[in-house]
């Protein structure tokens, strides 16, 4: 995807809408974050006090460690007092006045300066032995604090998508959700280090590498300066483009992990049909357009890094050429011995060189690294808005903020006047009026795309309907707690999903803690307890993957069982004897009967044999019930849509 398509692309859809990037929205966003941050405070604050504290004793460290070599052991100026101290040598060490240094009349022996040397060593492998582990615990408890944010994240993402209305995950491609969870959900980790720490500490490193030049000479700060305004121009020029470059990388690889999902997903009917080399080419297809947005992005974070650090060397080797011509003629620092305790350089000399060159780096590099964050940081921007939108979606389907307690003992299902559409352009059900009461099995029938299985999802509330209501016993299921009404519905599809475990524990999946008698039970209601107890193991015969071991019409009885076993007050079957013989479909549907005195039944099917037994045949057509009665009261009917369903299923052998 080009920048013009991504620019000139209408975005209807906020998913794919370009943010716009303030510092005001980058700590609103770091205000959402917080929730997730926060059962990790503790630990943040415990790893910033650390790290502060190493890095002080580092940075002490480092400068009087600096100093001492360059000054003391190569120079051989005698050292300061708190130096003297540390290397634990006598007051010969030391000099005698704090201007000896600028006077060159105080030296240290060749003698002392071995001792020096040595004990400086002694006190750098002593460091580097105990601060290599501490900082090394420290990254790893950097890490571990990280991921658990981002796993807080990730948990919080998977449980919105759960709670979503059906009509958003049908509009939507499963890889963007998958992608949105795994990938830009990780971009929480960098939003407080790389958002608002990062920044900070770069900008207190300039600061202190400025202050520090400025001690030595305020003119090659001014230079540094000057070096910032053509960078801040060259990286405001460059940010739109960044984010839409960071945009378009993000949608194309969303868009290639949905390519994935889906090949994988349908990967049985793409070799069925031959279809491997067309999958193959969009495959390629889309993986290039993400290598091209990802390759785009980086080339222009990378033209932007290259132009400032070239500017960066160009300004360092100019004022390097000054600094040596000053050190050459032995010239004294802008503040000379006044500051000779604070820096330990009262003239220009190969330390100060050293000095001013290090904070000059820091500085200027600081300039660059702050640059490189503020290009890395629009990618972020963009990936952690990606991970909120899906945060702050609103369920459709929600429970009302004073719950009716569920009806029991249940009486009757109602749908009175429901219109219903997936969208405003297509309308499925057009003002259903349909009655089912307690101790009834209704057969649900109607040509492909009638409403039949939206009927149910109504039922279970995984939507709720454009007009009308669906009731429990004269209650709209709107005043009900979702759970309580998908805890009193069990539904068996016609895809029979079983797993790697015990015929038991596939039956009991979605059962808490059922019992063995129970499960057995509803084995045999199903007419599975036969087979199952002519396997090896019986109930605990482990199934293979999907339950591979077993044949389809066993895997749909153990399906049929599983919904069973819950004994809620309503039972759904989604076509669940397509698979079944005519004895065995005869046998559970008598025994579905016997079982449900005291449930509302409803089955979804087109086979005959099963729709006869019912007690109410309800004939969808175009979203409108047109005719409902037994089976006999609608064959009366010779010119009603259910004869001629029945005359036609007729003459379609194996569909009797």
């Amino acid at each position: 995807m080009t920048d013009q398509a991504i620019s000139e692309r209408r975005y209807d859809d906020a998913a794919f809408a370009l943010p716009d990037i303030s510092v005001r929205r980058i700590f609103k966003l770091a205000a959402k974050s917080w929730p997730y941050i926060k059962p990790m405070i503790r630990h943040l604050l415990l790893l910033a006090g650390l790290t502060a504290l190493t890095s002080l004793i580092l940075a002490g460290a480092g400068f009087i460690g600096a100093d001492i070599f360059t000054n003391k052991i190569l120079v051989g100026d005698k050292l300061q007092p708190l130096q003297a101290s540390i290397m634990m040598v006598d007051e010969t060490y030391v000099a005698s006045d704090i201007t000896a240094n600028v006077n060159l009349k105080e030296s240290l022996s060749e003698e002392q300066r071995k001792v020096v040397r040595d004990r400086g060593f002694i006190w750098f492998v002593a460091l580097a032995l105990t601060l290599v582990p501490i900082f090394a615990a420290l990254i790893y408890y950097n890490l571990w604090i990280w991921q658990m944010v981002n796993q807080n994240l990730r948990v919080a993402m998977i449980e919105r998508a759960e709670n979503l209305s059906l009509k958003y995950h049908n509009q939507s491609r499963v890889g963007d959700a998958i992608f949105r969870v795994y990938q830009d959900s990780a971009m929480i980790n960098s939003v407080i280090r790389e958002a608002i720490v990062s920044p900070i500490m770069g900008l207190y490193g300039i600061i202190v590498g400025l202050v520090f030049i400025t001690f030595f000479d305020p003119r090659i700060a001014l230079i540094c300066l000057a070096t910032a305004i053509p960078i801040v121009v060259a990286t405001v020029w460059i940010t739109p483009r960044l984010r839409v470059r960071a945009l378009a990388n993000r949608v194309a690889n969303s868009n290639l992990t949905s390519r994935m999902q889906e090949t994988m997903a349908a990967l049985k009917i793409v070799k069925a049909n031959q279809g491997e080399l067309r999958v193959l080419r969009q495959f390629h297809h889309d993986s290039h357009v993400a290598l091209d947005a990802a390759f785009f992005l980086r080339l222009n974070m990378a033209l932007l890094n290259v132009g400032v650090t070239s500017l960066i060397a160009i300004v360092t080797i100019g004022v390097e050429y000054i600094l040596v011509v000053w050190v050459l003629g032995e010239r004294e620092t802008f503040l000379g011995a006044a500051v000779a305790t604070i820096i330990g350089f009262a003239i220009w000399n190969y330390g100060a060189f050293e000095a001013a060159r290090g904070n000059l780096a820091g500085a200027l590099f600081g300039m660059t690294g702050m640059v490189a964050l503020w290009a890395s940081l629009q990618d972020l921007f963009v990936g952690l808005e990606r991970a909120f939108y899906l945060l702050d979606l609103e369920p459709e389907i929600i429970d009302p903020e004073n719950p009716v307690q569920f009806p029991v003992p249940i009486e009757s299902v109602e749908w009175k006047g429901v219109h219903f559409g997936y969208d405003d352009h297509r309308p499925v059900l057009n003002g259903v009026d349909l009655k089912a009461k307690v101790g009834t099995i209704t057969a649900i029938v109607g040509s492909s795309g009638a409403g039949k299985s939206t009927l149910m999802s109504l039922l279970l509330r995984l939507y709720d309907p454009d007009e009308g209501s669906v009731e429990f016993n004269g209650i709209d299921l709107r005043e009900l707690m979702v759970q309580d009404i998908r805890d009193n519905t069990a539904i068996a599809l016609q895809r029979n999903v079983l797993f790697a475990m015990s015929v038991a524990d596939n039956i009991g999946y979605a059962t808490k803690n059922a019992t063995r008698p129970a499960i057995e039970e509803a084995a045999r209601i199903a007419c599975a307890d036969d087979f199952v107890r002519e396997m090896d193991a019986g109930y605990d015969a482990e199934l293979g993957e999907r339950g591979g071991k077993l044949s389809t019409g066993q895997r749909q009885r153990l399906t049929i069982a599983r919904a069973i076993v819950r004994s809620t007050p309503i039972l759904i079957l989604d076509e669940p004897t397509a698979s079944l013989d005519a004895e065995t479909e005869l046998s559970v549907m008598r025994n579905l009967s016997d079982w449900g005195h005291d449930k509302i039944v409803f089955i979804i099917t087109h086979r005959l044999s099963t729709i006869r037994n019912a007690d109410q045949i309800v004939f969808l057509e175009n979203g409108v019930v047109v005719e409902s009665g037994s089976h006999d009261e609608l064959m009366g009917d010779r010119a009603g849509h259910y004869h001629e369903f029945v005359t036609d299923r007729h003459q379609v052998p194996g569909n009797e």
